[in-house]
């Protein structure tokens, strides 16, 4: 099942397709604190995930690599970091974790009292 699920799916790990086009043209560039792999064979830049496939998981430095913002690879030139910049976080959308405003529905603390439901006449 496992092997069926490489196959055809790309949100449980690589597949095997770009598993073998990694072994076959990509030269490893580099790894992030998360584990992540960076690859490339010239013009083209990918990044093999290292646990779940997702976009925000990718750190601000390597994401300008492979969106080619510049040549350098991260380990090269690092970027300058300034006081104010936070600590990337991963997307909570949909989870329990997710942000909700006060007033919302799913948010904590009570629906502010001058809304007026819609009503149709």
């Amino acid at each position: 099942m496992k092997f069926i699920l490489r196959m055809l799916t790309w949100w449980n790990g690589q597949t095997i397709g770009t598993q073998l086009y990694t072994w076959r043209h990509g030269k490893l560039v580099g790894e992030d604190e998360l584990g992540n792999k960076y690859y490339t064979n010239g013009n083209k830049r990918w990044v093999i995930y290292n646990g779940p496939i997702e976009g925000s998981r990718v750190p601000a430095e390597w994401h300008g690599w492979l969106h080619h913002t510049f040549d350098n690879r991260p380990g090269d030139n690092p970027l300058p970091s300034k006081g104010w910049e936070k600590p990337s976080q991963p997307n909570r959308t949909g989870t329990q974790n997710a942000f909700h405003p006060k007033g919302s529905m799913l948010g904590q603390g009570v629906v502010a009292s001058d809304y007026e439901a819609w009503r149709p006449e």
